[in-house]
């Protein structure tokens, strides 16, 4: 039975499972690491396709299910833990090579988790993820956009995310009441200078705290009107209209002692 305090939807139809395994084409050594793999739609063909996949679960009864399972297949490892909690770059040290992630991510751990992942050390091939549409959304907005805000910065900074399908409510139990897409995020370097990273975030966490401020008001804790000017962006804008590049300009403008108040 799905458990509502972990926004469990079980995933069960089969053209998205095939799908999601024709996007992902895992290789047999790839370090594949599951992420709340549920009642195991997706956990038997993956173990179908490499030699060993790591799966995380919170949920005790699914564990329980899963350790019996894996009594009598060694090429499954349960990891019983929160995901949010979970030492990656110990995982893929102990793997010996960069993760690849993949799951069915339950609703209310999504965007933390994602904010989680691009922040780690922990080498990360790629990930593909079932997430609300809605998040997807705002992954993969472009600037100006109603969908664009601090995830849609932080994942530009960090990863290139494509959006590769949707799925309707009918593929899961409990159906959601919500449309539901995969995503594809591929972690990279930065494509500019970023200075401070935990900075960057912070200013903009701040800069889209309340989305109707301009960036004067917005983030007048970090940097001055005129120090905003100086860095060639107009202080009257609102965030939601500057690129993640520009964010990262002020930032650094910032750690350098740019003037606040």
């Amino acid at each position: 039975m799905a458990r509502k305090r972990f926004g469990q939807h079980f995933l069960h139809e089969q053209g998205v499972i095939d799908r999601i395994l024709s996007m992902l084409s895992p290789a047999p050594d790839d370090a594949l690491v599951e992420i709340g793999p549920g009642q195991g739609a997706l956990t038997t063909p993956l173990l179908d396709r490499v030699a060993r996949l790591s799966v995380i679960e919170i949920d005790r009864d699914l564990v329980a299910d899963l350790h019996a399972r894996a009594s009598t297949d060694t090429r499954l490892d349960v990891i019983e833990g929160d995901a949010l909690r979970i030492d990656y770059a110990a995982l893929a040290a102990e793997r010996g090579r960069a993760l690849r992630l993949v799951g069915n991510l339950p609703y209310n751990i999504s965007s933390p988790l994602l904010f989680a992942l691009l922040a780690s050390p922990a080498p990360i091939t790629d990930m593909h993820f079932m997430l609300q549409k809605e998040v997807v959304d705002r992954m993969t907005a472009a600037p100006g956009s109603r969908e664009y805000g601090r995830l849609s910065v932080s994942v530009a900074a960090r990863a290139d995310a494509q959006a590769l399908f949707d799925v309707g409510p009918g593929a899961f139990t409990p159906p959601p009441r919500v449309m539901s897409a995969v995503v594809r995020v591929t972690p990279r370097a930065p494509q500019f200078a970023i200075d401070d990273s935990r900075l960057f975030d912070r200013l903009v966490t701040a800069a889209f705290s309340q989305r109707r401020k301009t960036l004067r008001n917005a983030i007048r804790d970090f940097l001055s009107a005129e120090a905003i000017e100086a860095c060639g962006i107009d202080p009257t804008l609102r965030p939601e209209r500057l690129t993640a590049a520009q964010f990262a300009g002020l930032a650094n403008a910032a750690n350098a002692g740019g003037s606040a108040g």
